[in-house]
């Protein structure tokens, strides 16, 4: 894209979303008088509560049934001897201390869980590559579980977003690069719009002794056992509407249109592996595809503490790019997750990732460091480094390093028990070497203002 927007409106918005962030943080500091912001060592962790509270911490039951019930209905849908916090997007881990938003009920012998975020976004990319663009993005999860007579477990599972009422073009960040977006050219400099199913799943867990399960997976669409979270779900930076530059190295295969997974887990750990169709989803983002299963992921997770969760993940992709169909991918990822409770409701949750994925002529690397911290119900602060090799952001494939660092803050609202309306804003700055500089300008940067609504 090679619109330069108005130079005087795009000075407004920055100037706009400075004045907000810092207008916020006094503002914070009324809300919170005494209370002191962790930085680069947390606030101390409250003692962890006993483990029946656990399992049941910040859950909004709506028509629950017995104390005793209830406690069993808490557990992990793909293993009923560990926490449902610590489940997270597909059949990915997160710390156990982890917040699990939602408005959770029962009917009959099925637990419920609701949740809904939606973002009204003005995003502003500065430079001759960027663009301005009001958009809305969220997405909009249910699920049902219910465990049986022997222990076993059933869940389904639906997702859908909003993002393919934005138009094919996605919406302008700096850097970014991955599938297409209308069928014949790459979309580079712009964040895809996501597809409007975006988990249509059912699992069936097997219990296996007091610590273990065997689980099966199946997803049209679903994600495979590759990566960390999807960044959507990371508590280290979900409240950024941004997406990731890393993305297409580290959780791309979220939306993969046909997957099986099956796993065992036991204790602290997990090994699952993955059968999916390798194809990225095409540019006709409200319609649900099929194909083979012709890749393959495998992912090791390791729990060790309440507060972390680890995981080690290898994928053999098929053709996933549409305008390259011949090509086929290997990909790594490793990645930690550190969350800490502090204070009366806070948090603070940190992200370390690195991604590589090959062609089979090249190694591309990128790293990523997301943190967030919540220290009350109203105020959220997150913020994330990247650095990507990237061979698709000028034609020739040359491989270019670049990095991106942003930071946001967003202020939410009750406005009934369990609908929130929140305003936020971030602003992000790109570096591009030498050889980059004609095409993105010295110091292209850019900013999103937003107003967000999430019924939990």
């Amino acid at each position: 894209m090679t619109t330069t927007p108005p130079p005087a409106s795009r000075r407004a918005l920055l100037l706009a979303s400075a004045l907000a962030l810092v207008g916020g943080s006094a503002a914070m500091a009324q809300d919170m008088p005494g209370m002191s912001m962790p930085t680069a060592t947390p606030a101390p962790a409250a003692s962890p509560p006993a483990k029946q509270d656990d399992d049941m911490a910040g859950m909004d039951m709506a028509g629950q049934q017995s104390p005793s019930d209830m406690k069993w209905m808490m557990k992990g849908a793909f293993g009923p001897y560990y926490p449902m916090s610590r489940e997270a997007s597909g059949t990915a881990w997160q710390p156990d201390a982890s917040e699990h938003p939602g408005i959770h009920g029962m009917s009959g012998d099925w637990m419920t869980m609701v949740h809904v975020t939606l973002n009204g976004v003005w995003d502003s990319q500065s430079g001759p590559r960027g663009d301005d663009k009001a958009f809305v993005s969220g997405m909009v999860m249910a699920s049902a579980k219910r465990p049986l007579a022997n222990g076993d477990m059933i869940q389904f599972k639906a997702m859908f977003s909003p993002d393919p009422f934005m138009g094919k073009s996605g919406y302008p960040l700096l850097l970014a690069s991955g599938e297409t977006a209308d069928g014949t050219t790459h979309l580079v400099d712009r964040q895809h719009p996501h597809d409007l199913f975006m988990e249509l799943s059912a699992s069936y867990a097997k219990r296996i002794g007091e610590d273990g399960s065997v689980f099966l997976y199946a997803g049209l669409p679903g994600e495979p056992a590759f990566g960390p979270p999807a960044f959507m779900h990371r508590l280290s930076i979900l409240d950024s509407p941004e997406a990731p530059i890393s993305h297409h190295w580290l959780d791309s295969t979220h939306i993969t249109f046909g997957v099986v997974t099956l796993g065992y887990g036991q204790g602290p750990w997990k090994i699952e592996a993955s059968r999916f169709r390798g194809r990225e989803p095409d540019q006709y983002r409200f319609n649900i595809e099929t194909g083979a299963l012709d890749s393959t992921a495998v992912r090791v997770s390791w729990n060790p503490t309440r507060n972390w969760a680890l995981q080690a993940s290898w994928a053999d992709v098929k053709s996933p790019e549409q305008l390259e169909p011949l090509v086929d991918q290997t990909r790594w990822s490793a990645s930690a997750i550190y969350t800490v409770p502090f204070g009366d409701g806070g948090w603070w949750s940190t992200t370390a990732a690195w991604g590589r994925r090959s062609d089979g002529t090249d190694e591309l690397d990128a790293w990523a460091l997301e943190s967030a911290v919540r220290p009350n119900d109203r105020w959220t602060v997150f913020s994330r480094l990247e650095r990507t090799e990237n061979d698709e952001l000028v034609p020739g494939g040359t491989i270019y390093t670049v990095g991106k660092a942003s930071i946001g803050a967003v202020r939410d609202w009750s406005v009934s028990e369990r609908v929130k309306f929140g305003l936020g804003g971030l602003y992000s700055v790109n570096f591009v070497p030498g050889g980059l500089k004609s095409a993105y300008g010295d110091s292209p940067d850019g900013a999103m203002a937003f107003v967000r609504l999430k019924i939990e």
